[in-house]
């Protein structure tokens, strides 16, 4: 039996004279099957754990937007309860109590109910109180108001507090509106809040005019009919927009609908960030009063971003592996084909190498010619010129046939600056050197060739300035033949330097009296900076010398305050992004004169090569920044009694409720209110009165602790922040503060006394909760006679 010969097989069944590429081909074929099941399986779980984070932090929205519904109907309902619990109530303390629910609310107002008999009364009182131009009015169409005409009953906004007025609405017949007058119907037969259709409203922000009114009925008994109604001006836009994360920062886009109108949905808050491409989306519809809203959610940009599926990374790695599997086996199965093709190819480069070779000579002096800004002169080792280029001929004058082997290189120059060059080099080698040789010897010192500038004579005896590298020509051998010298025309450039050293002069002449630095800043696109320019003025800045900022540009910012080195370096890096202009006030730490502050600003410039060129100036602002911290001191200064006034009070609560909140303490609130202080100034005059706040203050102040905050609220509200402070030890604290008050009595005006109220901070309870208990204890400190303190627990 013959025997075939057995032939090796690739991966044990491709025969080996299959073509490579279709063994790469099978490879990589399988490899991509493999990464695309792969790839799928990876997909699903992707988009199911997208879909998980999606709804979470939905879930986490819907239920921040009806916590807020929730928190208007609360704050209206304490409210209406202020005025029922009432038997009247002055602007003051309306003032005094609604001031401190306006979180998120652009105004609360309170409207009693007037008939049309008792209206001239109700305005003649109303203006006797202080209210002189005050009457009944309604709108009048074209956004102002009017007098109200003749109707049975009226409901006029008597007590308004908003966050900013813009045209007062005192006096508006809230029955003069259709949806207004339809809402106090609503309110009224239900005997709770209701809440109107979208609507215009009055005296607000132009940004917050749309929203929606609030209303609740005010009685005293449940059977009967209101006296009035309290008012809550809600613009969708602040409820739920306020708190948001900056536009490109926020992982949702939202949308809030209106459902009350049958023919329509009006969209009453969009947030500004845009929403994604994607299929994931979350409806509900939450309930605010007697009306319900529907509350869109969608994926933003940076929500997909940030989620972003790690598929492709599989796809290209198992691509990029498929792949170099395949190159593998490729190079394996053509290597002998690869080396038969490489030995062809070197054959043809050959060939083409000699075809360059019998044109070299051609070619040169077709170079040689064609070079018409370039002299280019050689010489042989006597110094006669044996080539005399085109350019050589437009730059000097001479014509070739007057040059060659007539002429030497050394008879071109000016005769005084050879003999000065080659005295210089004769002292430099301590030897003679012959004027023939000083032209040759540039750089030969350091072992290399360098060009200098020489003057030349041309054919009509003029003079041209060059720039003149001269080189020694070996022949094959390595032996010296001659010389070549290339000459450049640099007469309008020398000029052009000249202009600028001009410029640079009157530039740092004018800078000197600029008072403040003006500088050129570059950045590579590698992100390194340099300093292109620097006055003299930066020297007063940085205390430092320009020249040191031209060779190092890091030393700007190792003069910068380390709490603000990486802020502006953020800054330049996003003026750079943008190319925006940049601006930033920071502190420096200088070695003489200690902390300073500086603003700069500048104007990028893209440049072609990549990277950003600023244009700026710098200046010292610390006496500006020292009078800015003068007036911040006073502006959360109390000027009658000298301690914290409100707005200082609101800061510091904000701050210790977010302490709180990241980890364990207390906090505790003390709020105090002067016993009958309108009748001590009725009786003794404003300047008694005044007088007895700053004694007030001066008693409190000798028995609070270092820790404690004491604050002046209004008129003779104040406030005391206990940080730390459990409400045992708060109540032990305001009985010690009602004990001194009451000690010793006030010349002129006797005994002062106040009622106190207590609040201690409860877990997920906000700033507004817990001052809202804090007055509750006043007030019912009053009601139970005043003259006390009471704890507010509930």
């Amino acid at each position: 039996m013959a025997l075939h010969q057995v032939r090796p097989r690739i991966l044990g069944f491709i025969s080996e004279d299959v073509s490579a590429w279709l063994v790469a081909s099978l490879v990589l074929l399988v490899g991509m099957l493999m990464t695309g099941l792969l790839t799928w399986a990876m997909l699903n779980l992707f988009n199911q754990q997208l879909r998980q984070r999606f709804e979470l932090q939905a879930e986490e929205r819907f239920s921040r937007i009806e916590e807020r519904f929730q928190e208007q109907e609360q704050r209206l309902d304490g409210l209406r309860r202020f005025f029922a619990n009432s038997e009247g109530v002055s602007n003051s303390e309306f003032r005094g109590y609604a001031g401190a629910l306006l979180r998120r609310t652009r105004a609360l107002a309170w409207a009693p109910r007037v008939r049309r008999d008792e209206r001239q009364a109700f305005e003649q009182q109303v203006q006797a109180e202080g209210s002189a131009n005050f009457i009944i009015r309604e709108a009048d169409g074209s956004g102002g108001l009017r007098q109200a005409g003749v109707r049975d009953e009226y409901v006029p906004l008597l007590h308004v507090q908003s966050q900013a007025s813009y045209g007062s609405p005192l006096g508006l017949d809230l029955l003069s509106d259709p949806l207004r007058r339809a809402t106090l119907e609503r309110a009224r037969q239900l005997g709770g809040l209701a809440v109107s259709q979208p609507l215009d409203l009055v005296g607000v922000d132009p940004a917050y005019t749309r929203g929606v009114l609030l209303v609740a009925p005010v009685t005293r008994e449940p059977s009967i009919e209101p006296f009035g109604y309290v008012a809550a001006a809600i613009s969708m836009r602040q409820l739920a927009g306020d708190g948001l994360p900056a536009v490109g920062h926020d992982n949702l886009a939202m949308r809030v609908l209106d459902l009350s109108t049958s023919d329509r949905e009006e969209v009453l808050f969009e947030s500004p960030t845009p929403a994604g491409h994607s299929e994931l989306a979350a409806t509900r519809l939450l309930r605010l009063a007697d009306h319900h809203y529907r509350v869109e959610l969608r994926p933003s940009r940076m929500f997909l971003a940030t989620n972003h599926s790690s598929v492709s990374s599989l796809v290209v790695l198992g691509g990029l592996l498929s792949v170099l599997l395949s190159a593998l086996l490729y190079v394996l199965v053509s290597q002998r084909q690869r080396a038969l093709k490489l030995v062809e190819q070197r054959t043809r480069e050959l060939r083409a190498r000699e075809q360059e070779l019998r044109g070299t000579h051609g070619q040169l002096r077709g170079v040689l010619d064609a070079a018409t800004q370039v002299a280019i002169i050689a010489t042989d080792l006597r110094g006669v010129i044996t080539t005399f280029n085109a350019g050589a001929e437009q730059m000097l004058g001479y014509q070739s046939c007057e040059v060659l082997q007539s002429m030497t290189l050394e008879s071109l120059h000016v005769p005084r600056e050879l003999q000065a060059r080659a005295a210089q080099l004769g002292a430099r080698f301590g030897k003679p050197i012959p004027t023939c040789h000083a032209m040759l010897l540039e750089g030969g010192e350091q072992g290399g060739q360098q060009a200098r500038e020489w003057t030349l004579v041309r054919r009509d005896g003029s003079h041209l300035t060059v720039n003149m590298l001269a080189t020694p020509m070996l022949d094959d051998q390595g032996l010296w033949i001659g010389h070549l010298a290339i000459c450049i025309d640099i007469t309008e450039r020398k000029r052009v330097h000249e202009a600028l050293a001009a410029r640079d002069l009157l530039l740092k002449k004018l800078s000197a009296h600029v008072p403040g630095g003006i500088y050129q800043i570059k950045m590579d696109f590698n992100g390194r900076f340099s300093v292109i320019y620097a006055s003299d003025g930066i020297r007063d800045i940085y205390e430092l010398e320009p020249e040191v900022l031209v060779r190092n540009a890091e030393a700007i910012f190792s003069r910068i305050h380390c709490l603000d080195a990486a802020r502006v370096r953020s800054s330049i890096r996003a003026s750079a992004d943008t190319l925006s202009p940049w601006r930033e006030e920071y502190r420096l730490q200088l070695p003489q004169r200690g902390l300073r502050w500086v603003r700069g600003e500048a104007t990028p410039e893209e440049l072609p090569g990549g990277g950003v060129l600023w244009h700026g100036y710098i200046s010292d602002i610390s006496d500006l920044k020292r009078v800015e911290e003068e007036l911040r001191a006073l502006s959360v200064t109390d000027a009658l009694t000298g301690i914290r006034n409100r707005r200082y009070f609101q800061e510091r609560l904000t701050s210790e409720m977010a302490r709180i909140e990241r980890g364990p303490g207390d906090l505790a609130v003390i709020m105090l209110d002067i016993d009958h202080f309108k009748r001590i100034n009725d009786q003794h005059g404003h300047a008694v009165g005044d007088r007895v706040l700053q004694a007030v203050c001066q008693r409190v102040i000798q028995r609070l602790r270092r820790t404690d905050v004491f604050c002046r609220l209004g008129g003779e509200e104040f406030v005391v922040l206990c940080p730390d402070t459990d409400s045992d030890s708060a109540y032990s604290l305001a009985l010690g503060l009602w004990a001194n008050l009451r000690a010793t009595p006030i010349e002129g005006v006797g005994t002062i006394t106040a009622s106190f109220g207590i609040a201690s901070w409860r877990a997920g309870e906000g700033a507004d909760a817990l001052l809202l208990r804090a007055d509750s204890g006043v007030y019912a400190a009053k009601q139970a006679g005043r003259d006390r303190v009471e704890t507010q627990l509930g």
